[in-house]
């Protein structure tokens, strides 16, 4: 199976688990079941539970074990971005190439389907860990590195150090890298190890698998700074500019783009590197990182 065909066979797997962890019910809080569902089935790329699969097939597991774990980091993925959109956040209409959800749905019924989404990704982790079927250590070191990385350590971290920026507030490439290694990197970084640890994997397995999601979370978000000013917006599904006219400090406005494209490619080079000691296992990611260095969206 080539990469084409193995991230489509596994991208479907991942939208059929996430169509059955999500059935709506038809009851009186029906309407929150359609808002976490708009958002999760809104075009996502599913990169991180693609890395969560991969990152436990690269060790030897069974990838179909590590599953829920990417699932719920999708989850908790979708929920932040329903929250970044909300007009207390960055205020945008659109993602995705669709309204957004609190423009669908309202702002109080998008607070409460990302808040939903949060605890449904730990409700299936919590189940998963007591099922019997993988190892509940395993499970349970998986579920906790997602949940650092989600917290303030993390993920809500980054987002606090964006929001009290406020307008180019970031001066330094130091806070800007602190930042998006928090707000974007840590839960790339998690998905991965947390396939990884479901895959049964050694402590130097890990290391260099974390410093492969942390390198192309890195080079991830640059890349978006950068399309943000030189994407197309047909492609993007978003206004391009949107940065700018929120007055947001971004790599582009430090280093230029320029300097961001290099950035980029070093990012990639050293994410690549970590994954030696896999030799030709390492292929997939591999092959995801340098798509994600030249994609257009």
């Amino acid at each position: 199976m080539d990469f084409s065909q193995l991230l489509k066979s596994r991208i479907d797997l991942i939208n059929a688990k996430l169509d059955e962890y999500l059935v709506e019910h038809d009851n009186y809080q029906k309407k929150i079941y359609q808002a976490m569902r708009y958002s999760i089935f809104a075009g996502g790329k599913r990169l991180r539970p693609v890395m969560t699969l991969a990152a436990c097939d690269i060790v030897g597991g069974d990838e179909r074990l590590s599953l829920p774990f990417g699932c719920a980091v999708e989850m908790i993925h979708t929920y932040s971005l329903i929250h970044d959109d909300l007009p207390v956040m960055d205020n945008d209409d659109y993602r995705r190439g669709k309204p957004t959800n609190h423009k669908v749905f309202g702002q109080a019924m998008a607070v409460l389907a990302g808040d939903a989404l949060l605890n449904k990704a730990f409700e299936i982790m919590a189940a998963e860990a007591v099922s019997g079927r993988c190892d509940i250590k395993r499970a349970v070191k998986a579920m906790l590195v997602i949940a650092e990385a989600s917290g303030t350590e993390g993920m809500i971290g980054g987002q606090v150090v964006d929001i009290e920026s406020g307008n180019y507030g970031i001066n330094d490439l130091h806070k800007m890298e602190y930042m998006h290694l928090h707000k974007t990197g840590a839960l790339i970084a998690a998905s991965i190890e947390a396939g990884a640890i479901i895959g049964g994997a050694g402590e130097k397995e890990l290391e260099s698998l974390a410093l492969f999601g942390r390198n192309v979370g890195l080079a991830f978000q640059i890349k978006d700074d950068l399309l943000d000013v030189e994407g197309d917006q047909q492609l993007l599904g978003k206004p391009v500019g949107s940065d700018e006219n929120n007055k947001k400090s971004t790599f582009v406005t430090l280093m230029g783009i320029e300097k961001s494209k290099q950035r980029i490619e070093e990012l990639t080079q050293e994410a690549i590197d970590s994954l030696g000691i896999f030799h030709d296992k390492g292929w997939f990611l591999i092959q995801l990182a340098r798509e994600l260095v030249g994609r257009n969206k």
